[in-house]
């Protein structure tokens, strides 16, 4: 049997045909930067999470960077994040001129540990960047207490979690700011890139909306200067036809979830992911931490299983944070993760068949079959 890592067209198939009407809506408008699809689209979305509103942006990386900076977070500042996530959440801090400062991770759910948070504040830090990975909601509430006691702003990182629940609230609502990322295969997925960013304060938004729009509101008057990060028309219409199917898309996620974890938790050398109690995650990426990673990862190929890894490496061992210093020994918890991490194939449309064959590939590997 071929699984595969992901297959988009699975979840697009019952969408097609809206797919192609909304894109041919906009090439009929010749409307493509801004208007009524990307208003349309940042008000659906504001309405869906339940928040007053919600600006568009061209990726989420850039609305990472603006919420940053938004904060009035710039050169002499620190910036606290898990040295577990893709790169772009810490080159959101760096990009603002911040010292992005590291924390390791709970092996358990591979989030940021919020005593090793609070160990490496200092008087410089001004705000945490806390990673929701893999759809897996990070701990918040002790992230927040800890984020209160030393007065820091609180980005929520939800590049893989939109629709991810903490204590019956969306993750992105509870801090200062969140951020959101319709790459093609997060839990709301685009077709290219988009991004986007919700606040408490709505002044922000308004900075935020501004400085992806070379800092200005009107034509030609320029309050200040910013950049050009827009979320497309196009992707804006197909964002929203997508947009009413992500409660089903992430149950989906979850039901895959967790029929994996029900079936390879029986094998002793195989941690599955843990839910924090009171969670709801969405499972943009399932991750098993076996002895030898590489190994399983040969056997599963073989055998027609794809997979995947995320990520090889912790930031501290990449090339780009040398200069930090903090190289192979400071975040042991995160180093053993990043080498032992598998991702398994998961997204809507996966089968119980296929799942089961992966488990069962897993299960011969190791004995158990």
């Amino acid at each position: 049997m071929e699984v595969p890592f992901v297959d988009l067209s699975r979840a697009h198939a019952a969408v097609r045909s809206k797919l192609h009407d909304a894109a041919v809506r906009v090439i009929d408008s010749c409307t493509y930067i801004g208007g009524e699809e990307v208003r349309g689209f940042e008000r659906d979305l504001a309405e869906w999470l339940g928040v007053a509103e919600a600006v568009g942006t061209g990726c989420a990386t850039f609305g990472l960077f603006a919420a940053v900076r938004s904060l009035g977070i710039g050169p002499g500042d620190e910036v606290l994040t898990t040295v577990h996530t893709a790169i772009a959440t810490a080159e959101a801090i760096s990009l603002s001129g911040a010292r992005v400062v590291f924390c390791d991770i709970d092996p358990q759910t591979f989030n940021m540990d919020p005593e090793d948070l609070r160990d490496r504040i200092t008087e410089r830090s001004k705000a945490v960047v806390v990673v929701h990975l893999y759809g897996q909601p990070a701990d918040l509430d002790g992230v927040m207490e800890i984020a209160r006691e030393s007065g820091l702003k609180v980005i929520e990182d939800c590049a893989q979690a939109l629709g991810a629940r903490y204590k019956g609230r969306y993750v992105g609502t509870l801090g200062d700011v969140g951020v959101f990322s319709f790459f093609p295969s997060k839990p709301l997925g685009g077709f290219g890139d988009g991004g986007a960013v919700i606040a408490r304060d709505t002044g922000l938004l308004k900075w935020i909306r501004m400085f992806s729009n070379h800092g200005r509101e009107e034509k030609y008057v320029h309050q200040f200067e910013g950049v050009n990060s827009r979320l497309d028309a196009i992707q804006a219409a197909l964002l929203r036809v997508c947009l009413p199917h992500l409660e089903e898309w992430n149950r989906l996620r979850r039901e895959a979830a967790h029929a994996y974890s029900e079936r390879l938790s029986a094998i002793d050398e195989v941690q599955v992911p843990a839910e924090l109690p009171g969670t709801e995650p969405v499972y943009h990426v399932y991750c098993i931490v076996v002895p030898d990673r590489d190994d399983l990862r040969r056997y599963l190929k073989e055998r027609g299983v794809s997979t995947g890894i995320h990520y090889p490496a912790p930031l501290n061992l990449q090339p780009a944070y040398a200069h930090l210093g903090q190289g192979r020994g400071h975040f042991p918890r995160a180093e053993y993760a990043c080498g032992h991490m598998l991702s398994l194939p998961l997204f809507p449309g996966i089968t119980s068949v296929e799942i089961r064959y992966v488990c069962d590939c897993i299960a011969d590997y190791f004995g158990r079959g």
